[in-house]
């Protein structure tokens, strides 16, 4: 099956290569300047403890014709520009599979596209270096995915069967919108506890109130789930727990690493609709709603 990824960041580039080395047929939508770039040095990763290896890709800088997948894991904030880029590659049979923080991209998704979209989540510690190699810190390497609840399951062994065999954990899964939820809960609950104390999770344990500060967070987070139709399920909260209380952890959310770096941050896609979602709920957050305003007057200063 014909496979295109839109971008070759940190997340899109990493799996899209390795499904690239595993010889699948895998093409990347890029802008003119990385099309340079991976043409003259290639796509670049790093392995924890390990030396750059290089991979060679093909890339387009705009597409004609449907493809059979259509992978998508870009930033919430350039949703809109990837979905104008890619549409011409989305065909009567094509499956897009997108690996965005939150849950807001869906809905924005299926409104543009219909029952081609599927339910993804991935987990993967990666990083862009200024000169566009790729750096993995470690941690799983993992795609899960499937259809919607309320779409037809046909060609999703072909669309598994494509994404298997890379080097990684690929998964079909029936329960995909809980798992997105469970995700969205971690990830939201990281970033909340590094940015709200402005540290790694081991700094804030280290402090007097720290662990309660952590442990409040993630109570806030799995309330709003619950409250939407998706309890995390017990593993997944025993997981967040002892990942926000775990003494001498460097552990950091891609949001905080951003805001340290000075970039811009994705605070809408997983700490502002939550947020929102919470007020519709009528579920109490002022932990996350602090979190926010934090965020949003930092953005609102890097814009100006």
């Amino acid at each position: 099956m014909r496979i295109l990824v839109i971008g070759a960041g940190a997340v899109g580039g990493y799996f899209g290569a390795r499904l690239a080395q595993a010889g699948k047929d895998v093409t990347f939508l890029v802008r003119p300047g990385r099309a340079a770039d991976l043409a003259a040095r290639g796509l670049r990763i790093r392995e924890p403890d390990s030396q750059p290896e290089r991979i060679d890709v093909a890339t387009v800088e705009r597409v004609a014709e449907p493809y059979d997948i259509v992978l998508l894991a870009v930033k919430a904030f350039a949703l809109d520009a990837a979905i104008s880029d890619f549409s011409p590659a989305v065909g009567p049979r094509t499956t897009i599979v997108p690996f965005l923080n939150g849950l807001a991209h869906i809905d924005r998704l299926v409104n543009a596209f219909g029952i081609k979209v599927y339910g993804g989540v991935c987990y993967v510690a990666t990083t862009l270096t200024d000169d566009g190699e790729i750096v993995r810190l470690g941690g799983p390497r993992q795609l899960r995915y499937g259809p919607l609840s309320d779409a037809p399951t046909q060609g999703a062994d072909e669309v598994h069967e494509a994404l298997t065999g890379a080097g990684f954990d690929s998964d079909l899964s029936d329960t995909i919108e809980t798992e997105m939820w469970e995700k969205w809960v971690f990830l939201a609950s990281v970033t909340a506890v590094n940015c709200l104390a402005r540290g790694t999770v081991g700094d804030v344990n280290a402090v007097p109130g720290g662990r309660d500060l952590a442990t409040a967070i993630a109570d806030e987070a799995g309330r709003v789930a619950a409250a939407a139709g998706f309890p995390p399920r017990p593993e997944a909260t025993r997981n967040l727990l002892a990942t926000l209380t775990e003494a001498g952890a460097s552990t950091t959310s891609s949001v905080y690493r951003d805001l340290r770096a000075g970039r811009r941050v994705e605070n809408d896609a997983i700490i502002s609709d939550l947020v929102n979602r919470a007020r519709d709920l009528a579920v109490p957050t002022p932990l996350f709603a602090a979190v926010d305003v934090n965020l949003a007057v930092y953005q609102r200063n890097l814009d100006s």
